[in-house]
This record gives structure tokens, C-alpha cells and sequence, in this order.
């Protein structure tokens, strides 16, 4: 009898160990969510031309490989045996002839929920059915879940999202799972064994500085967010990442400021979910989203979050180290006004104890490459001389 109650303690699903599925998101994932933009209006004719676009205009050749549907996919009500279903009007043909749609298209299909009663835009949120739900995306062919923190009221964050992952890892498919519980328990601290990834703030918005008043809520700039997550490097890495939130890249904001915005999601490792309407992209928003040169710095294999080497006057510079000792360089201007560039490579050794990297470049020289603009062949016996423009940045890539 013992040996049977121990058995049954031991591979029931609330001893089991609190582990996601491994070797998921070894590099920040990449792809596109549906919120920023659309909100709750999303429906199965915006998604499948999603799909069509991502899968045909290069952005997956770049990376972007998961399509996830936010808030608002399902019906306002479960079924009768407590089974989450498909709004029948926005999804009349189901869930899963969207996941498979998106799966023919060579991508991998994501979809949302809350830990909450439910979700922030009222729809059945998952409390007391992580099990059941997590069989249900199974079956789906769900590959990426977002799990919002919504009507949680008196839920402990780290049990409650501990308990979806657990579910998540008996239903048996791989997937990747984001805890977006906006960095108000510090996630950093105790999620790398249950989730991929963790929202490090609130909700973002398309502005580069300060917070936009929203009513009952405040959203944050990208400087804001930029400034709230610079101090938890030591926390990201391969399989577990800090997650700034998704990209505000064509949503509004200036060309510099896009820039600036990919730019510094990149130096930070952060993933890069796409934010806006693909269908009514700009060639330029495209050319800033699918830049090889700056999705090579996100998506470098060490997984090294970016960190902020100096701050004058408005005029930062970040510094991320990358695998065979090379460097990505941002300078990053918060002003209003340009401001010149002079930087002094003799005297800014690089020595960084996360990443064991230090470099003299006394003693090492660097061939410079520009990741926005050609520059002229150039190396680090020089001082590097620039000037960057208003709410915008130069990013530069240190080669052997």
C-alpha cells in the first residue's frame, strides 16, 4: 500500500517538478502578436493574411516565426464540459484550422490566456482549469503560450504560474511559455525553471519617452522600459529572457525612433514580437525589422543582455558582448537636439565579469561596421567620430 501512495505523490501532476520544455528559445523568439495594434478586434480572415505576409515577405526568412493570437480569440463562455472554445464569429472554422493554416505556412502558431478568473478583456481566464486548457492548446497545435496577470486577485504569482507550467509540460507538446505577470513580483528571480521568458514591466506604448496616460492605467514609453529592465542582465540567457514587451516599430513613432527602439531591443537580447499591421507596413518599417546585422546582435548565440556603459548629457552608450569576442556599440540620443560623437577607443577598455569579457584596445584592434549606415573602412586605432540624431541612434558592429 505504501509503495502505491507513493507512486500516486510522485507522478501526480501537483508534485511534479516545475519545468519547462528545454531546448525551446536558446535565442529571444521572434515573431508577431496581435495586441498592440488590433486589441480584442482580431478575427480569422487578419490572421490567415498575417500568416500569408509573414510567410512571404521575407520577416521569416529574418526570424519571425510565431504567430500569437492576444486577448479576445475565445468565446465570452466555456462549453459544457468546461472547455475553452473559439469565438464562432470572428473564428467560425475553429482554432485548429487556424493553427494548422499558419502551420502550412511554415510557422508556429501561439495563442493567450490569464492566470486570473479572467483575462484582462474579460474572457475566461484559466484559475482552475490549467490542466484542462493545457491539454486543450495541445490539441490546438498550440507552440507558444502568453499568460497574462490579470484578475488575480489573491493568487501567488510563482504557484500560480508554476501550476501552467507543470500542466503545460504534461499535456506533451512543446511550447513556448511567457509569463507576462509585468515584472510585478520579480519574475527574474524565480521563473528561469518554469517559463522562457518574463515581462519585466507594465504594457508598452508607442512613444520613445515617458508614460502615456491611459485613464485608470499608465503604459510606458521605450526609454521608460529601457530604463526599468537596464539593471537585470545577470538574469537573462539562452532558454530564459527578460521581456521588455513587444515591438512599437510602425505603430507611430518617428523612423529614428523606430530605429532606436529595434536597436536597443536587440543590445538588450529581448525577443522580438511585432507589434503592427503587416498589411499596411511601410518599406522602411520593413527594412528596420528585417536589418540582418541587428538581428544578428539579438539573436547572438551567447545570449548576452546589452548593458549601459555611460550616460551624459542625454548621450548614452551600451555595449553587448558577443560570441568570437566581438562587440555590438550603441549610442543612444534622449535629447531633442543632435549631439556629436567622439569616442575614444584607447580609453574605454571594455571588462565585463558576466559575459568574462575584457577587452584593450590598446593592445586588440576592431574592424567597425555600421548596422544602419556604411561607413567608410574604419577600425579601432582611431577615435570613432559621429553624430547622432535626435531620438535616435548609431549602432556599430566590432569585428577581429
Amino acid at each position: 500500500m505504501k509503495k502505491i501512495i507513493l507512486f500516486l505523490v510522485l507522478f501526480s501532476p501537483f508534485y511534479l517538478k516545475a519545468q519547462k520544455f528545454d531546448n525551446l528559445a536558446m535565442t529571444p523568439p521572434m515573431g508577431w502578436n496581435s495586441w498592440n495594434t488590433f486589441a480584442t478586434e482580431i478575427n480569422e480572415k487578419l490572421i490567415l493574411e498575417t500568416a500569408d505576409i509573414l510567410s512571404s515577405n521575407g520577416m521569416k526568412e529574418s526570424g519571425y516565426s510565431y504567430l500569437v493570437l492576444d486577448d479576445a480569440w475565445m468565446a465570452h463562455d466555456r462549453d459544457s464540459q468546461g472547455n475553452l472554445v473559439a469565438d464562432p464569429i470572428k473564428f467560425p472554422h475553429g482554432m485548429k484550422y487556424v493553427s494548422d493554416y499558419v502551420h502550412s505556412k511554415g510557422l508556429k502558431f501561439g495563442l493567450y490566456n490569464c492566470a486570473g478568473t479572467q483575462t484582462c478583456a474579460g474572457y475566461p481566464g484559466t484559475r482552475g482549469y490549467e490542466y484542462q486548457d493545457a491539454r486543450f492548446y495541445a490539441a490546438q497545435g498550440v507552440d507558444y503560450l502568453k499568460f497574462d496577470w490579470c484578475h488575480a486577485e489573491g493568487e501567488n504569482a510563482q504557484e500560480a504560474y508554476k501550476t501552467m507550467s507543470k500542466a503545460l509540460k504534461q499535456a506533451g507538446r512543446p511550447v513556448i511559455f511567457s509569463l507576462c505577470e509585468w515584472g510585478t513580483n520579480k519574475p527574474w528571480e524565480w521563473a528561469s525553471s518554469i517559463g522562457h521568458l518574463w515581462r519585466t514591466t507594465g504594457d508598452i506604448s508607442s512613444q520613445f519617452e515617458g508614460l502615456k496616460d491611459n485613464g485608470t492605467w499608465k503604459s510606458n514609453g521605450v526609454m521608460h522600459i529601457v530604463d526599468l529592465q537596464a539593471d537585470l542582465r545577470k538574469y537573462a540567457g539562452p532558454g530564459h529572457w527578460n521581456d521588455p514587451d513587444m515591438l512599437e516599430v510602425g505603430n507611430g513613432m518617428k523612423p529614428g525612433e523606430d530605429r532606436a527602439h529595434f536597436s536597443l531591443w536587440c543590445m538588450m537580447a529581448a525577443p522580438l514580437i511585432l507589434g503592427n499591421d503587416l498589411r499596411k507596413m511601410s518599406p522602411e518599417t520593413l527594412s528596420i525589422l528585417t536589418n540582418k546585422e541587428a538581428i544578428s546582435i539579438d539573436q547572438d548565440e551567447l545570449g548576452i543582455q546589452g548593458y549601459r556603459a555611460s550616460s551624459e548629457n542625454g548621450l548614452e552608450t551600451w555595449i553587448k558582448p558577443l560570441k568570437n569576442k566581438e562587440l555590438a556599440i550603441c549610442f543612444v540620443n534622449r535629447t531633442e537636439i543632435p549631439i556629436s560623437v567622439q569616442y575614444d577607443w584607447s580609453k574605454n577598455p571594455v571588462h565585463d565579469d558576466l559575459s568574462k569579457t575584457d577587452i584593450d584596445f590598446t593592445q586588440d584592434t576592431y574592424s567597425i561596421k555600421g548596422v544602419w549606415e556604411k561607413l567608410p573602412k574604419i577600425n579601432t586605432k582611431k577615435a570613432f567620430k559621429g553624430t547622432v540624431a535626435p531620438h535616435d541612434i548609431i549602432l556599430i558592429h566590432l569585428t577581429k
